[in-house]
């Protein structure tokens, strides 16, 4: 390849990689996959300041990797297309196969081989048959954003006082942001202390629609 092509062309790839460098754009991408949010929201989640939110994505968007619309008086970000939500799963995967210190978070903190994950392809069969529930326990917004058709929505943190809306004798299946979000494990051992047969998805709303399965939009 004639070098005045590829060096203009690895600089444009190396400017990907470069916003890529920083720990909390990567967590902005991460929630924007969930469903659109304004930077207020973002910074709530994310625990920054407002204006440093808005700088991080002012950064994410010159890169045409989040785009905007407005709602009113309100500005809006998602990502700018499913390749964004691609790159966010496969840097996670990388990092999780390359580094160990990945693996040994994973192990430490989020270990639930006890709590039998299942995979996209068997909840999709069997909530078709009717022999599970799929329970949503991402923060309404996301659910309304996007979510597996015919999933129930109950936050996490709400999950204790509406337990009683899920009917008993059908197992549970609970998923939410993807596999390195606690929710779904929470909800699982909180289910199961309950006397609930339950159990979790393996990952999460993003690797869903990734693999083409069908996602509902808005109140089921």
């Amino acid at each position: 390849m004639d070098r005045r092509l590829k060096d203009p062309l690895y600089e444009q790839f190396a400017r990907v990689g470069k916003v890529l460098g920083s720990a909390r754009r990567i967590e902005l991408l991460d929630l924007l996959a969930q469903g659109e949010r304004s930077v207020e929201e973002l910074a709530e989640l994310t625990g920054m300041e407002v204006g440093n939110t808005s700088a991080h994505l002012k950064v994410l968007r010159e890169a045409r990797l989040v785009q905007t619309r407005k709602l009113g008086t309100r500005v809006l970000y998602r990502p700018a297309g499913d390749e964004v939500a691609a790159l966010l799963v496969t840097l996670q995967n990388v990092a999780r196969a390359r580094l160990a210190e990945v693996g040994e978070m994973v192990r430490t903190h989020l270990a639930d081989d006890e709590l039998e994950p299942v995979g996209r392809e068997e909840l999709l069969d069997r909530a078709g048959r009717g022999e599970v529930v799929v329970l949503d326990v991402r923060p309404v917004e996301e659910y309304r954003a996007g979510h597996v058709p015919g999933a129930v929505s109950i936050p996490v943190d709400e999950l204790g006082a509406r337990l009683e809306e899920l009917p008993e004798g059908v197992e549970v299946v609970a998923y939410c942001r993807g596999p390195y979000c606690v929710f779904a494990r929470d909800a699982v051992r909180l289910m199961r202390l309950r006397g609930r047969r339950a159990r979790r998805m393996v990952d999460g709303l993003p690797e869903w629609r990734l693999a083409g399965l069908p996602v509902a939009v808005g109140e089921d």
